[in-house]
């Protein structure tokens, strides 16, 4: 690595973000399989999208399709798919772009790295909380079923543990919480810290 020296190109992230109109920023997502990252990610997307908003949406099965295909799910390929994603994120956010990334995502230190690769106030971690029987009873894919029955190994929640955030800047229950109701605590947040261009109206999302 001693001979690879960072090249700094004329347009930089001031000028795409200024392009933009907006602050960068990276949402991380993280929370049980089933708890309800993805869905909530796609609905703030789309509200920050309809508002004018310059958005990227990572998402961590379609990921896995692509740029992290060739990772299973042990501790170490867990690590190194967070860190790509991050990594990806950073860029994203390098672009102008406000990006949202849902993630299981485990492990705290995981998380911590990609925070600590992005500049202070452009990484918000958001925690959709929901418990692990809801997230078994919803089981949209039938993944805690087969973990259940030991078809699939190193499962998050069954075999293979979650580390539960201790300082998000966003706590949603989602065990108790509609979709718009999560969107609109973003959404609210968002505003408080500047982000959003002109305040916001709460938004109402269809079940």
């Amino acid at each position: 690595m001693s001979n690879i020296i960072w090249h700094q190109h004329v347009v930089d992230k001031h000028t795409r973000a200024t392009q933009k109109a907006q602050k960068p920023l990276v949402i991380w997502f993280t929370g049980l399989s089933a708890s309800g990252k993805s869905t909530i990610a796609g609905a703030l997307e789309h509200i920050l999208t309809q508002q004018g908003y310059h958005t990227y949406l990572l998402d961590g099965d379609n990921v896995r399709h692509g740029l992290c295909k060739d990772l299973g799910f042990s501790d170490a390929d867990r690590k190194e798919n967070i860190r790509r994603v991050g990594e990806v994120a950073k860029l994203a956010a390098d672009a102008g772009l406000i990006t949202l990334a849902a993630f299981i995502s485990p492990f705290k230190a995981d998380r911590e790295i990609v925070r600590d690769i992005l500049p202070e106030g452009e990484f918000i971690e958001v925690f959709v909380d929901a418990s692990l029987d809801v997230c078994k009873q919803r089981d949209p894919k039938g993944l805690y079923e087969k973990a259940i029955r030991g078809e699939i190994k190193q499962f998050t929640g069954i075999d293979s543990p979650y580390e539960v955030p201790e300082n998000p800047e966003l706590h949603i229950h989602a065990d108790f919480c509609s979709v718009a109701e999560a969107v609109n605590q973003l959404l609210s947040y968002l505003n408080s810290s500047g982000v959003l261009k002109s305040g916001y109206e709460p938004v109402k999302i269809s079940a």
